[in-house]
C-alpha cells in the first residue's frame, strides 16, 4: 500500500464516528477511567480563577508552545528511534514546557498549552507512528493537565501564585516550586497506572527504572528554570533547547544500548544478553559457593498457532508468554530470556531445586491459563514443557547447565508435554 493510501486509511480511524472509536475497543477499567479523567481535566481547566490574562501572559503561551513545538519537530527523528527500540513507557519531554506553564499560566491558558502541545504531537505522529491511537493521546494530555493543576494546587496552599510571587519570598519561593515539582511528578506517575491495560505487580513495572524516573525530573527542572527565564531574561528563553534536545538524544542512546541485548518481539534478553548475565550469575556462584536455578521452557505445538492463526498471532502469544513469564518470577531477581522461535529461559539465582521447581510449575500453570485476544478472536489451551538444571549439581559450565535442562525439557516432550522434569530426576 503506498503512503497516500496508508495516510487515507490512518486519517479514516482518526475522524471516524465516535460509534467506531477505538477507545470503545478497551477494557471497561481503560474506557471508564479514560472518560473520568478527561471531564475532571476539563472541568478544572474552565472553572473561574481570579488571575489577570494580559498581553505578557497571552505572550508567555505562545512562547512555551513555540518551544514545545520546536523541540518536538527537531528531536523526531530521534523520538522516531526512541518509539522503535524501546518496549516501555514513552516520555515525550513536555514537562520541559508543562511545568513552566504551571508557574505561568493560568489554568484555561494551562489548558490551552497542554492542548496545543498534544494536539501538533497527534498530527505529527498519527501518520510515522501509527501505534499511538487518538484515545491515547488524549487520555495522556488530560493525566498530564490533572498534574498541572495538582501542582498548582500546591503552589496556592503555600501562598504562592506562580514564579513572580516565589521569586519575592526567596527561600520559601523556592521550597514552594520544589513541592510543585514533586506534586506533578508523583500524581503524574500514579494517574499513569489505572490507564494501562495491564498494571504490573513490581515498582519497575509500576514505575519504570531509575533513568525513567530521573528523566522526567531532569525535565520538571528546566520547566522551573525556563519560567524563571521567562520572567526575568525572557531573550534566553530558547537556551532551554538545547539542553532538552540533549537530554532526548543521550536518552535514545542508553535505550540503543539496552536493546541490543533485548528480543524484539518480546522485550525479554535476547540470547547474547541473556548468556552475558548469565556468565556473571555463574561466576557470582562460585565466589559464594551459592547454587542458582536454569529453567528452560519450550510452547508446546506452537507451529499449530502459526499454521491456524497466522504469525501475527503467533508473535501476539509470544509478547504474551513473556509477559506471563516475567510476571511469575521473582522481578529483577530473575532473568527471562529468549533463545529463539517458541523457546524459553529463566534464571533463578540463589534457588536450588525445590524453589526452582515450584517457580518453573507457577510458571507452566500461568500459561495454561492464559488466553490471547487477537482481532475477534481468542487464542487459548496453551501449555508449556519445562527443564530445570540446578547449578552446581546438573554443571559447573553454563553450556553444561543448558545442555542438561534442555535433555530435561526434551524429556518432557516426549512424555506427554505440558509438565515440568527436572534433570535429576532422570538419573
Amino acid at each position: 500500500m503506498d503512503d497516500a493510501r496508508v495516510a487515507k486509511v490512518r486519517l479514516g480511524r482518526v475522524l471516524a464516528p465516535p460509534a467506531r472509536w477505538a477507545l470503545w475497543r478497551q477494557g471497561p477499567r481503560v474506557v471508564g477511567y479514560g472518560l473520568v479523567t478527561e471531564a475532571v481535566a476539563v472541568v478544572l481547566a474552565l472553572r473561574p480563577v481570579p488571575q489577570a490574562v494580559d498581553r505578557r501572559t497571552l505572550l508567555v503561551l505562545g512562547a512555551l508552545l513555540l518551544l514545545g513545538v520546536a523541540q518536538a519537530e527537531t528531536g523526531r527523528r530521534v523520538e522516531r528511534n526512541q518509539r522503535r527500540v524501546s518496549a516501555g513507557p514513552h516520555i515525550n519531554m513536555t514537562s520541559a514546557w508543562t511545568f513552566a506553564g504551571v508557574l505561568l499560566l493560568p489554568p484555561l491558558l494551562l489548558a490551552a498549552l497542554v492542548g496545543g502541545l498534544y494536539l501538533h504531537l497527534a498530527l505529527r505522529s498519527w501518520y510515522r507512528l501509527p501505534r499511538v491511537p487518538a484515545w491515547r493521546t488524549v487520555n495522556n494530555a488530560a493525566i498530564i493537565l490533572l498534574s498541572c493543576h495538582a501542582a498548582q494546587g500546591v503552589l496556592r496552599l503555600t501562598g504562592v501564585e506562580d514564579i513572580r510571587a516565589a521569586i519575592t519570598r526567596g527561600g520559601a519561593g523556592a521550597a514552594a516550586v520544589v513541592a510543585a515539582a514533586v506534586t506533578f511528578f508523583v500524581v503524574n506517575a500514579l494517574l499513569v497506572l489505572p490507564a494501562r491495560h495491564e498494571v504490573g505487580r513490581t515498582p519497575l513495572a509500576l514505575f519504570g527504572t531509575w533513568s525513567d524516573n530521573g528523566l522526567e525530573l531532569t525535565t520538571l527542572c528546566l520547566g522551573a528554570l525556563n519560567a524563571l527565564t521567562l520572567v526575568t531574561l525572557p531573550g534566553l528563553t530558547a537556551l532551554v533547547l538545547p539542553p532538552v534536545l540533549l537530554l532526548h538524544r543521550t536518552v535514545l542512546v542508553k535505550q540503543l544500548e539496552v536493546a541490543a541485548h533485548r528480543d524484539e518481539k518480546t522485550g525479554l534478553y535476547n540470547a547474547g544478553g541473556w548468556r552475558e548475565l548469565a556468565e556473571r550469575t555463574l561466576g557470582d556462584a562460585r565466589r559464594h559457593a551459592a547454587p542458582f536455578g536454569l529453567l528452560m521452557l519450550d510452547l508446546d505445538h506452537f507451529k499449530q498457532v502459526n499454521d491456524t492463526y497466522g504469525h501475527l498471532a503467533g508473535d501476539a502469544v509470544l509478547h504474551a508468554v513473556a509477559h506471563t513469564i516475567t510476571s511469575a518470577v521473582r522481578g529483577r531477581a530473575d532473568a527471562v530470556g529468549r533463545f529463539g522461535g517458541e523457546e524459553f529461559v529463566v534464571l533463578l539465582p540463589g534457588l536450588a531445586h525445590p524453589a526452582s521447581a515450584a517457580v518453573a510449575e507457577r510458571i507452566r500453570n500461568a500459561v495454561s491459563t492464559l488466553t490471547v485476544p487477537v482481532g475477534q478472536l481468542s487464542i487459548k489451551n496453551l501449555s508449556a514443557s519445562i527443564g530445570i538444571a540446578v547449578y552446581p549439581t546438573a554443571g559447573t559450565s553454563l553450556q553444561r547447565l543448558l545442555d542438561a535442562a534442555d535433555t530435561a525439557l526434551y524429556h518432557a516432550k516426549a512424555t506427554g508435554r505440558n509438565k515440568v522434569v527436572h534433570v535429576a530426576d532422570l538419573v
